[in-house]
């Protein structure tokens, strides 16, 4: 149990902190938004049918492709610039449905809306998950994957509680713009976290890890 948390903090040092505050909120926006989406799609009038059909068929299928396309950009472009381009797109697709809460009911904008968030989900995902394969020691990678994937949901879930009574206060449009707005500090965590070279220990260099600084 020792051992695992020993290797990382030994690797990285100071810039342990550095890293998992990244991952602690590189999924906050989608988190705070995401549990918001099934009251605002009642009361902007969808019926279950309708909600269904979009985020189960549309919603999956973008994800999927979200998925393919962050992986094959992490390959081409590294991996620390499609997690850049990840938060970016999770971030900015929020603000859709800012849009869509001043737009209306209207199945064709919420189809758009759905598509591109699960789009800019499947990428960000897709570059998360290649990141944080990236930073474990290939001897401890069970423990250390556990640390990071139980850390990218505690902070954004405790924030998530909050957003009925900030749904209540000041609207779904204030509301989805400021989780927009979450995203920002993630950019310049990542920007930072491009600075860290990845150390002895962690799994073997490819062409993703050579040329990865933003």
């Amino acid at each position: 149990m020792v051992d695992p948390f020993a290797d990382f903090l030994g690797r990285y040092g100071w810039q342990a902190a550095q890293i998992l505050a990244l991952i602690a909120v590189y999924r906050i926006s989608d988190v705070v938004m995401g549990i918001m989406a099934n009251p605002f799609y009642v009361d902007m009038g969808f019926t279950k049918d309708e909600v269904a059909a979009v985020t189960k068929v549309y919603g999956v299928i973008m994800t999927l492709v979200g998925a393919f396309v962050g992986g094959v950009l992490s390959m081409r472009l590294g991996v620390m610039r499609i997690l850049m381009l990840g938060a970016v797109l999770s971030a900015g697709s929020n603000l859709l449905f800012a849009w869509l809460a001043g737009h209306g009911h209207d199945v064709t904008a919420l189809i758009a809306v759905v598509s591109a968030d699960n789009l800019a989900s499947g990428i960000a995902s897709a570059a998360f998950i290649a990141y944080l394969s990236n930073l474990t020691n290939v001897s401890y990678s069970a423990t250390q994957y556990a640390l990071f994937s139980s850390m990218m949901l505690l902070a954004p879930k405790f924030v998530a509680g909050f957003s009925g009574d900030y749904v209540d206060a000041f609207g779904y449009a204030h509301f989805f713009t400021a989780t927009s707005l979450l995203g920002l500090p993630v950019l310049a965590l990542v920007w930072l976290a491009s600075r860290v070279k990845t150390t002895p220990g962690s799994l073997p260099d490819s062409e993703i890890q050579k040329s990865d600084r933003i």
